[in-house]
């Protein structure tokens, strides 16, 4: 029972049509405008990426509120943009960014 997606001619906007059967005949309308003149169009499609893949496609630059609330996303945004800067990883941020890597989280974090 696939969803077929058309573009409506009269008013331009996508429409999903739910159709019982491939085989089934039918003349859909438009449901924004209620136009006859729609035209199959491509449908997206998503895929699931793993969180390597993304880290590595984005370099593990926080995207989210959420991601600067996780310790090791910034330790790896911070390794990375100190190294891109040619600058040492001071003494003090290093303990930090490979304590949380083993789960103990500095106390500014552990509070959020």
């Amino acid at each position: 029972m696939p969803i077929y997606e058309y573009r409506c001619g009269d008013c331009g906007r996508l429409t999903s049509i739910f159709v019982k059967s491939a085989s089934a005949q039918q003349r859909p309308a438009c449901t924004h405008c209620g136009g006859k003149r729609l035209e199959r169009a491509f449908s997206r499609f998503a895929y699931h990426r793993s969180e390597q893949s993304v880290l590595e496609q984005h370099g593990a630059e926080p995207r989210q509120l959420d991601d600067y609330k996780d310790p090791r996303q910034i330790g790896r945004w911070a390794e990375r943009k100190l190294e891109e800067y040619g600058m040492d990883m001071p003494k003090q941020a290093r303990e930090m960014i490979d304590a949380a890597r083993e789960g103990e989280l500095p106390s500014p974090v552990d509070e959020l």
